[in-house]
């Protein structure tokens, strides 16, 4: 990658998109000011400025960036969070509107935000209209969707061609049906949306080609339920704080014995069922999954310490992975007739089913681990979403 080839990630987090760009033969440098992300990123081999995204300087990156990638942090306008960005909603369209008339009154609106964070949504649009880089792909919550619609006809002025829209991640391999609003802009190409690789129900092969892969399971991505797959790691993490779990521990054994014979099924924080039923009594009796756990209950994975949850069985994707509150204290639990038990997810399980290579070195307790695993963008939705943005930046990195 040459000095006028860089491919700038803005809010880069623990290398979400980097990955995603590696499989596509590329390498970005990303600004992100959380320590943690930034030790992982490093650990994991990627360029990394530790720096606030909003107080960095545009002007010693003109003429260098041919690519700009942007995740801004989404707490603030996320279901997991408070969603002050709501009521942020009206300033931050604001602050779009200033930029692109040549006005920066960022530190003005931010101090009449009701969350500072959520005025960061601009920062993307800051950057390009500093550095004009080829493409474009920024990433957020649905509910920042109006935002990228504001950005994508100020990017048109410019010349770019834009494409904004929501996009479910469990239609591009994802064990996850995580969905995330987009927008992909370039100045050499249409802009358009990365054609589905996978889903729900592929229904056959046509005159017009194959039919698409089905969405890939829990039980797929995780390997359980195989009979040839390695003895899974039986460590997890123990309290809020991500302390150890005492080894061995019964529950664990028990999971895993339950994984073996792929016996458990997902529970997260919704209340709707796989049938699209909505779920009433107690979130533990949920429909009855193809095995049951040794002891003889149901293992689903809680998304939160609430009582209202979506059940996903072993044989679907998982709903979309949290981790930014104390309430997502996300565990495998069943009620067995000898009482309930509960196994905390491992970091390595979150990590594969946001579709991290195994091993992906993660730094900072687990409690830092698992916040940055649930906020990164899945590798495997970033390769799909840069591939059709990939020739034009391999063109510019030859």
């Amino acid at each position: 990658m040459t000095a006028s080839s860089i491919v700038l990630d803005l809010f880069a987090g623990p290398g979400g998109w980097s990955q995603g760009l590696s499989a596509l033969g590329l390498r970005d440098v990303g600004i992100e000011i959380d320590p943690f992300a930034c030790a992982t990123r490093s650990a994991a081999g990627h360029a990394t400025i530790r720096a606030d995204v909003a107080a960095y300087p545009t002007g010693p990156l003109r003429g260098k960036v041919s690519g700009l990638i942007g995740s801004p942090p989404c707490q603030t306008f996320s279901a997991a969070g408070l969603r002050a960005g709501n009521d942020d909603m009206d300033l931050c369209h604001q602050g779009l509107d200033d930029l692109a008339r040549g006005n920066d009154t960022r530190a003005a609106l931010r101090t009449t935000c009701a969350d500072p964070r959520s005025l960061l949504v601009v920062e993307p649009l800051r950057f390009a209209l500093d550095l004009r880089p080829d493409w474009i792909a920024l990433e957020e919550v649905p509910a920042v969707a109006p935002l990228f619609a504001h950005i994508a006809g100020i990017l048109r002025t410019l010349g770019y061609s834009v494409w904004t829209g929501v996009l479910n991640a469990a239609d591009y391999g994802v064990p996850q049906t995580r969905r995330r609003a987009l927008l992909l802009a370039s100045l050499t190409r249409t802009a358009a949306p990365p054609e589905p690789t996978h889903a729900k129900d592929p229904g056959p092969d046509t005159l017009f080609g194959p039919a698409l892969v089905p969405w890939v399971t829990m039980a797929d991505a995780l390997g359980w339920g195989a009979t040839d797959r390695p003895t899974p790691t039986v460590t997890a993490g123990g309290g809020k704080s991500g302390g150890p779990e005492p080894f061995p521990s019964q529950a664990r054994k028990a999971l895993l014995d339950a994984q073996q014979r792929g016996s458990w099924i997902l529970h997260t924080n919704r209340n709707q069922l796989p049938d699209g039923s909505r779920q009433t009594a107690d979130p533990h009796r949920a429909p009855a999954p193809t095995f049951t756990a040794k002891a003889g209950g149901q293992w689903v994975l809680r998304h939160s310490n609430r009582r209202n949850a979506t059940v996903r069985r072993t044989d679907e994707p998982a709903a979309t992975l949290l981790f930014a509150r104390a309430s997502n204290d996300v565990s495998w639990h069943t009620d067995s007739p000898s009482g309930p038990e509960s196994v905390r997810i491992t970091v390595a399980e979150a990590a594969a089913l946001q579709t991290f290579p195994a091993g992906y070195p993660f730094q900072g307790t687990k409690t830092r681990q698992f916040e940055q695993i649930g906020n990164a963008v899945p590798p495997l939705l970033a390769t799909a979403v840069l591939r059709p943005l990939a020739p034009a930046a391999l063109e510019a990195a030859a």
